[in-house]
């Protein structure tokens, strides 16, 4: 009926209201329907962008750690002591650190070692000494003038036990000079027992012949009557027996 007519409600297009809605799971989402009608309007949805692939960078590589050198070795000869070989390889501490680093070989008396027994030296002794004869030709110091007397010779003494590590004092070493030859370089026992056995004890600190060979010191004479040559030669024995000619305070 036209009275009717008017209140009717127009149909929609069944595309247009198929285009209005789309379902999402129940949900209705409102489209505009000017793109959705558009066929150029519906744009796919791009992926997200991956990300550029990155190149892991490693840290360069770092060089290896210089192995530690090899400690040198040493094969005592005859005529060898201690400080004789401190001193030719400029060992650091002298003949007491020689024989601490040493003393599982050489055993629990420093004053004898014997010919063929590896002694370790460390690893910078062969450097050190290299250093040190360069630096004796760059700098060549005037010798040191010393008396001809007790004090000269004590002196004198004492500058070559520093350069060797014997250890020692002045006062130590008079003591004992005093108390064993007066002072005299060429006193000697003729009555004690080493003198029975062929042996006497010579100079001013009063040493035997084979002790003297046996401690003697690189740069001094090889007379046993030469006063610094007998004073450096017992302080180096005393050294390895006592600890120092300053422990010595008697018959030695």
């Amino acid at each position: 009926m036209p009275g009717q007519g008017k209140h009717r409600r127009p149909k929609q297009r069944p595309i247009v209201r198929k285009l209005a809605f789309a379902g999402t799971g129940g949900a209705a989402l409102a489209l505009p329907l000017i793109s959705a009608t558009t066929a150029g309007a519906a744009v796919a949805q791009q992926p997200a962008t991956a990300p550029a692939a990155t190149t892991a960078v490693l840290p360069a590589a770092q060089p290896a750690a210089t192995k530690a050198a090899a400690p040198l070795t040493y094969s005592v000869a005859v005529g060898d002591t201690l400080s004789k070989i401190a001193a030719e390889h400029s060992v650091s501490g002298g003949w007491q650190a020689l024989y601490e680093a040493n003393r599982t070989v050489i055993g629990s008396n420093p004053s004898v070692i014997r010919p063929g027994t590896k002694l370790t030296l460390g690893a910078a002794a062969k450097a050190a000494a290299a250093k040190a004869k360069a630096t004796v030709k760059a700098a060549v110091k005037p010798a040191t003038s010393y008396p001809n007397n007790l004090d000269g010779w004590i002196r004198e003494s004492l500058d070559i036990m520093a350069k060797h590590g014997i250890p020692g004092s002045y006062n130590g070493i008079h003591r004992n000079v005093m108390r064993e030859s007066s002072g005299n370089p060429l006193a000697i026992n003729n009555w004690d027992s080493n003198a029975a056995m062929g042996i006497p004890s010579k100079g001013l600190l009063q040493v035997i012949d084979p002790t003297f060979r046996a401690y003697h010191v690189p740069g001094t004479s090889m007379d046993s009557y030469d006063p610094v040559a007998n004073i450096t030669a017992a302080c180096n024995y005393a050294a390895a027996r006592y600890g120092s000619i300053d422990n010595v305070n008697g018959p030695y």
